[in-house]
Order: C-alpha cells, then structure tokens, then sequence
C-alpha cells in the first residue's frame, strides 16, 4: 500500500522516470552488442567504433554535476524534460546517421540528454515519495536499471536479427514522447528557496574540463594509446582540477558539493559507492573472458550466464527497500557486501570445468549481494542531505558510480596487459574486487555508528 498522502497521480508521475531511465540504460547496453555491425556499416575498425560508447558516457560524466547544480537552483522538473527532449530528438539523430561522424555527434547530445535526467531523477524520487516509503522509489530505480541491463542484449540480439541498428534508436523516440507528457502534466516542482543563489557558470566548465581530461586520459590508458598524450592530459585534468576545488570552497552553494562532504555520513558514503561500483564493474568486465577463453563457453551461453546477477539484483532490491524502512541501512548495505564477496568467491573456486548451472547460481549470488548493497547504501546517501541539495547529491551519487565503473574497468584493462596468462589475468581482477567490496562494506558500516537518528525512515 502507498505511504499517507501519496497519490496515485505520483505513481503515474514515476512512470516517466522509469522510462527515460530504463531508456539511458539500454542504450549504453544495446549499442555494445551493435558495435561490430556499426563497425562494418561504416567500414571502421573496432577500436574506433568504441567511440559510440565512449562520447556518450565522456559527455555524461562532464555534465552530471553542472546539470544537478541547475536543477537544485532552478528547476528539477524543466531539467528533467529537457533532458528528455534532447535524447528523443538525438535518437531520431542517430538514425538518420549517413556516415560514422554524424552518429558520434547525434550520441554526444544524447549525452547531454541522458545526464539532464541521470542528474535530477533521484531528487525528483525524493520529491514525489514520502520520507518514510523513500526506500521503495530507490528500489523502483536500481530494478528498472537491472531489468534494462539484463534485457538489453536480449532486446539488441532481436532486433538486429529482424531489423537494422536504427530501430535501436528509433525505439526511444515513442517512449521519449510519453515521458515528456506524463512529465509535464504530473512531475512536481522544487521547494521554493528564500535565497537562490546564481548559477556558477565557471565551475561548470572547469568541472567539464577536470572529468573530460581525466577521464578521456583513463580510457587512453586502457586502449593503449600515446603514453605521453595520456600523462599530458591527466596530468592537465589534475591541475584544473585544483583551481576548480579551490573555487568551490569559496561559494555559497558549490557544484561540486564539498559542503555536502563536511557531513561524514554522506562522504563515507560516496567513497562507499565508488569502491563497490569498482568491485562491481571489475566482476563484470573479466569475467566474460573466463567463460569464453578458459571455459569455452560459446558467445550466447555467455551472455545468458551473465543474467542473473541482474535479475537477482532485481528480486532482492524491493525486498531490501522494505526491510531498511524499519531495520539500519548502512548495516544492511554491508550485509549485502559481505554476500557479494560470498558470490565473487564462489566464482573463483567452480573447478575446472564447471557446468552452466554451476556457474549461474554463484552468479546470482553475486546479485542478491548487490541487490541488498544498492538501495540501502542509496538511501543513508539521500537521508544525509538536505532536501534543497537533492540535486547535487544525486549528481554525486551518478558521478561516483561512474568514476567507480570507468577506475574498474581501466585496472582490469592494466591487469590483462601486465598479466598474460588469462586464468590467471581474472583471478587477479576477482581478488582485487574482493578488496574492494570489503572496503565497500567496512565503510558502509562505519559510516552509520552514531547517525541512527538520522537514518529513521
């Protein structure tokens, strides 16, 4: 039953988030499985079609916190529409694309698009939800990304089988058009401030600057590119990146949200999401090559032993929403942790020639570890800030998940380059993830020691 005071017309108002949401999901999954045919439809090689993934991820990272930022001071519901209206439209763009330049422009502003609503849909959760059902709209956001990244091969694989790759764009605009109507009509507005401080145009572009160079330079790292191109452009990144820190100490309501990190709860926290993002991504990224190399598992038994730790994420994240409304989160977050590392564990020791179900169930284990982490560890991140710093908080929450995801799969990359051998090569990465989920969960319980008032839902 929905919380006191929330209606039904909330509930339909949650369906335009869901949407758009499960949309940036998918297209981040469904082009991967595309990229050899786009390679081939253009006539490129396979290390330059990774540019499809890379602008649009690139782009988001740049704007998550500038775009979080406007909507605190503005408008969370215009954000999120604009959003919504710039991804619809770079859809129609990326499958009208004649040549391979034109795609990766239409994905950049998809980009833009998709962080316009990454950076603003946790504070317009918070608005629309009660505080003490808030659990179960943070569930309702880690299922609709579980569903849409298991799904999302599935979805890519059919339709390519049937169509070309522009319906995989092409689906997104239907879906963009009913998002925006249901949130103009329904989407609630911010709290109105007394004092609404000006928008800091210079920090947004030092923040762009500091994640692009950082970022673009990491990935350089991984692909191996120009040694010294890449130390030029981090070494860049780190120096804009002290002026732009500097700079945020001395406003009154900052991009970056350092006044958000003088609260220990929630800077724990955000150190919390980007170890466990780490582990996760790192999980993720290597073990594919243990499946196909070592166990020679074709490409489809691969991907199917892929699924249910998503699906098992999905399951346990409701259940976990409701059993923090009353119990700890920062403990349950742990749990989840230490059941995550169970899983991981599990995958390093199936033996030598492992059946499917043998390797599925230890897999799902791994997700109902994740499951019971994501939400409860979203929740003590959202309850440690104030309701008019929704933005930058969310903002944060997506800036650290992705910052955790891109370090994890550029050590996976430095492992398999320094390591050889390929068994070898991934239990190197499991191990590291496991060191990683353990810090993960010693700082998700920590974090919450003396703050149990805080966290009463």
């Amino acid at each position: 039953m929905p919380g006191i005071g929330f209606s039904y017309k909330k509930y339909i108002a949650v369906i335009a988030l869901q949407i758009v949401l499960v949309m940036t999901v998918l297209d981040v999954t469904v082009v991967n499985v595309a990229l050899p045919v786009l390679a081939g439809q253009f006539n490129i090689s396979s290390s330059l079609s990774v540019w499809v993934i890379t602008i649009y991820q690139l782009v988001i990272t740049m704007l998550l916190l500038p775009v979080s930022s406007f909507g605190d001071l503005h408008s969370y519901k215009r954000t999120f529409l604009t959003g919504v209206v710039l991804f619809t439209l770079s859809s129609g763009l990326c499958a009208a694309s004649q040549n391979f330049t034109t795609l990766v422009i239409a994905r950049g502003i998809q980009g833009v698009g998709a962080a316009c609503v990454m950076g603003v849909n946790i504070a317009l959760v918070r608005l629309i939800y009660p505080r003490e059902i808030l659990g179960r709209g943070m569930a309702l956001n880690a299922m609709c990304i579980a569903i849409a990244t298991a799904a999302g091969p599935t979805i890519a694989g059919a339709l390519l089988s049937i169509t070309t790759w522009h319906w995989l764009f092409l689906i997104n605009i239907p879906l963009g058009v009913v998002a925006f109507i249901i949130g103009l009509k329904l989407l609630p507005e911010n709290p109105k401030m007394e004092h609404k401080p000006r928008f800091d145009w210079i920090s947004a572009v030092e923040n762009m600057i500091v994640f692009g160079l950082i970022f673009y330079a990491l990935g350089n790292f991984a692909r191996k590119g120009d040694l010294l191109t890449s130390v030029i452009l981090l070494a860049s990144g780190i120096i804009t990146g002290i002026f732009y820190l500097r700079r945020q100490f001395n406003r009154e309501q900052p991009l970056l949200p350092v006044d958000l990190f003088r609260n220990s709860m929630y800077s724990m926290s955000i150190v919390t999401s980007v170890c466990s993002f780490m582990a996760q991504n790192m999980t993720m990224i290597a073990l594919p090559f243990l499946y196909l190399k070592s166990y020679h598992f074709s490409e489809i038994t691969t991907g199917l032993l892929m699924t249910p730790w998503p699906l098992a994420t999905m399951i346990v994240s409701p259940i976990a929403a409701r059993y923090v409304e009353k119990h700890n989160p920062g403990a349950t977050a742990a749990l989840g942790m230490a059941v995550f590392i169970t899983g991981v564990i599990l995958l390093l020791l199936p033996g030598d020639a492992p059946s499917e179900w043998n390797i599925a169930w230890r897999m799902a284990v791994c997700g109902v570890g994740f499951g019971m982490f994501q939400t409860p560890n979203n929740i003590v991140m959202v309850m440690a800030t104030p309701v008019h710093r929704s933005g930058g908080a969310g903002g944060m929450q997506s800036t650290a998940r992705l910052v955790g995801q891109t370090i994890g799969a550029t050590t996976v990359s430095s492992v398999f380059a320094l390591v050889y051998e390929n068994n070898k090569a991934v239990e190197v990465c499991l191990i590291i993830s496991i060191l990683f989920a353990l810090s993960a969960g010693i700082f998700s319980y920590v974090r919450t020691l003396g703050h149990k008032k805080e966290l009463r839902m």
